[in-house]
């Protein structure tokens, strides 16, 4: 089992930069795919982008291409969610979330199905 932990949320103005962390415990950090979501208030939650194990896939939502890079680094057991150009529909709490995978794989997972462990998220707020 991993815990997952976000920061590096916070309150920024449209045009600004964010960058998201989040830290799993444990040692098998590099047999999770890993993939952010957000959570705006009365709406459902959302996919955001993934990335495979072995970090040579990603995928980003058709919303924030060209705006959000994810990457990790598995000696930190750390995924991170680079922000920029932010607007303020990018408001919504964060989520990180963790697939266990047994076998070498370059996949990675855009369903909230499909993952799981969670964090407790951390709140965006981008001002207009």
């Amino acid at each position: 089992q991993v815990q997952l932990v976000e920061s590096g949320g916070g309150l920024v103005q449209a045009g600004g930069s964010l960058r998201l962390s989040c830290v799993a415990s444990g040692r098998t950090f590099g047999s999770y795919a890993m993939g952010w979501f957000r959570q705006a208030p009365g709406k459902e939650r959302e996919f955001v982008a993934a990335i495979s194990r072995s970090d040579s896939n990603t995928y980003n939502a058709d919303s924030v291409k060209g705006r959000f890079t994810i990457s990790r680094d598995n000696a930190k057991n750390t995924v991170y969610l680079q922000m920029n150009s932010l607007k303020p529909e990018d408001t919504a709490v964060y989520y990180c979330a963790a697939r266990r995978l047994s076998y070498v794989s370059t996949d990675y997972y855009t369903s909230a199905a499909e993952y799981d462990y969670w964090g407790q998220g951390t709140q965006v707020t981008v001002s207009s």
